[in-house]
């Protein structure tokens, strides 16, 4: 018997296989499962949570930064867009210590 008690597990997609309902908890739960084949990690178990996440970072995409990662509430597509009108500053150059 496999016992999850890692906040990530790591199984062979065999051990995955005759174990699936004690690997469906543990993602439920909020634990990651990893599930390997010769070795090598082939794929993961994760809660439903954690994909919504993934999805709304991928969905936000760089260029939204934390703001688009924190949507979801009322008017956070405003806060994105206004967030994006404001311009980056150019960098600043750092003066060098002991250099004249």
């Amino acid at each position: 018997m496999v016992i999850m008690t890692d906040m990530k597990t790591r199984l062979s997609a065999a051990e995955a296989k005759a174990h699936f309902s004690e690997c469906l908890r543990a993602a439920e739960q909020g634990r990651d499962v990893v599930i390997t084949r010769h070795g090598k990690v082939v794929a993961a178990l994760v809660s439903a949570a954690e994909v919504a996440q993934l999805r709304r970072l991928r969905a936000a995409g760089p260029r939204a930064g934390l703001a688009g990662v924190a949507g979801g509430w009322k008017g956070s597509d405003e806060l994105v867009e206004r967030l994006g009108e404001l311009g980056r500053t150019r960098s600043r150059k750092v003066p060098r210590l002991g250099s004249r």
